[in-house]
């Protein structure tokens, strides 16, 4: 589909509807209005591999994947099958489902460093739990989190470290203290100030940077000798650094670790896994200690989510996916350089993170993050096909679709040459977009070029926090 056919009509109706009953116009804030260009699709009809149609009709290159949920591909047919498969049967009884002991035998056969697991729904569950279990087991009320990771739980001991705290009460706040990714100075500081009351630090394995001197084995030595219990959250790096996880890829065994994410190729399964000594104070069986309320979901063990998450871990497990990821990967990071070297913005934009998991910068004339220059080159690529929020690849980006990328990045990057030398406000189309976590939303005249978090360029709507 040519630029100069791409409308949004149907969109732009149903978004005005959705503001009215929606609070938001969306369940997801990263999918909300304020993340996108005007001239952006608002709502997504279908998806099939690599590809997705909204509603209008238009169809796209598709790098967000749904925000990282989907790592084989859109419909993708050997997970409907099996998903197919056991609706028939039905989704939810009274006592557990037998696929629930096969989801679990699964799991752990790909992440070994792990003893038991507990499946729920979503990410925010899994780590909520996680430092559930950190402030029985040690019987502390501290917890420590990464600062410059951008976000681990929609609960209030995290929420509460940002911007956007409204609602949470000042006391929960002052229960989660911060430390920055590889300064290990920063974490001996901030055990330190809490000596003594520190139940867990979490963190992601990594981002857009790699570990560096030994960073994830020294803070695990810090905990062990502070009592603390060392969550990893996997919710991203668990099926995309290593079949095994981040932790295969690093050699570490965290004590608890939280997965989700593309586990079950974007239907709703995440887990809480971790050594026994931990997970069993969720159980029947222990008498030594008081007894855990954890993870007791009407719908966490749905039996066709289960069904999509075997099958999605077998398929990672027996097939080259992770390989194809970082090979995909690579070729679009060269591309895309290339062409940025060819319009002489390589300076304004630039291509982050691991293959398997790209990201993008998008800075201004003073080599600053922009949200206006990230809301043009979304706006751009949008008109020559492409959505991509992230630079995601799934199981299905082939070749072609690599390569009509890159042509489609290609022709965003001459338009950003030329704002980079005439102003960005004579090429975008409307008000940028803006961070999520911002304390009072602002009129769309006043939006202004809010920079994104250093560690996660391509998704600006979770700013920097306050450590």
């Amino acid at each position: 589909m040519s630029e100069q056919s791409r409308r949004f009509e149907k969109s732009a109706r149903l978004r005005e509807h959705a503001h009215r009953l929606i609070p938001g116009g969306s369940h997801t804030y990263a999918k909300g209005d304020d993340q996108y260009p005007l001239l952006a699709p608002g709502f997504i009809a279908r998806g099939l591999g690599c590809h997705v149609w909204d509603v209008d009709g238009n169809r796209y290159i598709e790098y967000g994947m749904g925000n990282r949920a989907v790592g084989l591909g859109h419909a993708y047919p050997k997970v409907l099958q099996a998903v197919e498969r056991e609706l028939r049967d039905g989704c939810n009884f009274t006592r557990p489902a037998s696929i629930e002991v096969e989801a679990a035998e699964t799991f752990l056969d790909l992440i070994p460093t792990a003893e038991m697991v507990k499946f729920c729904k979503d990410g925010s569950d899994a780590t909520s739990g996680a430092l559930k279990l950190a402030r029985a087991y040690t019987g502390r009320d501290v917890v420590a989190c990464c600062a410059d990771h951008p976000f681990f739980s929609v609960d209030d001991w995290f929420i509460g470290t940002t911007e956007m705290n409204a609602g949470v009460p000042e006391a929960v706040r002052t229960l989660t203290v911060t430390f920055h990714y590889n300064d290990i100075a920063s974490v001996k500081e901030m055990f330190a100030k809490n000596r003594g009351k520190v139940a867990a630090v979490i963190l992601e394995a990594a981002r857009s940077d790699e570990p560096k001197d030994n960073f994830l084995h020294e803070l695990q030595r810090l905990c062990r000798e502070n009592g603390a219990l060392m969550i990893l959250d996997e919710m991203i790096t668990g099926f995309r650094w290593n079949v095994g996880g981040a932790q295969a890829e690093y050699g570490i065994e965290p004590d608890l670790s939280c997965f989700g994410k593309a586990m079950a190729n974007g239907f709703s399964v995440s887990a809480l896994a971790g050594k026994r000594e931990y997970m069993r104070l969720g159980g029947l069986n222990h008498t030594d200690r008081p007894r855990v309320f954890l993870l007791s979901t009407t719908h966490g063990a749905e039996t066709h989510a289960l069904a999509a998450a075997i099958a999605t871990m077998r398929i990672f497990q027996n097939e080259p996916v992770i390989e194809h990821l970082y090979r995909q990967g690579q070729k679009l990071r060269r591309g895309i350089e290339e062409a940025a070297r060819r319009h002489g913005v390589e300076d304004h934009f630039k291509v982050v993170g691991r293959a398997s998991c790209l990201a993008y910068a998008a800075l201004d004339q003073d080599r600053k993050p922009s949200q206006a220059y990230r809301s043009l080159f979304l706006q751009e690529t949008i008109a020559r096909g492409v959505l991509m929020p992230s630079l995601v690849v799934s199981y299905t980006h082939d070749d072609a679709a690599v390569a009509a990328t890159i042509e489609a990045v290609d022709g965003a990057l001459a338009v950003y040459a030329r704002a980079l030398e005439d102003g960005v406000e004579r090429h975008l189309m409307g008000r940028p977009s803006q961070v999520v976590y911002r304390r009072f939303n602002k009129n769309p005249e006043s939006a202004a070029s809010a920079a994104p978090p250093a560690d996660r360029p391509d998704e600006a709507f979770l700013p920097a926090r306050a450590s």
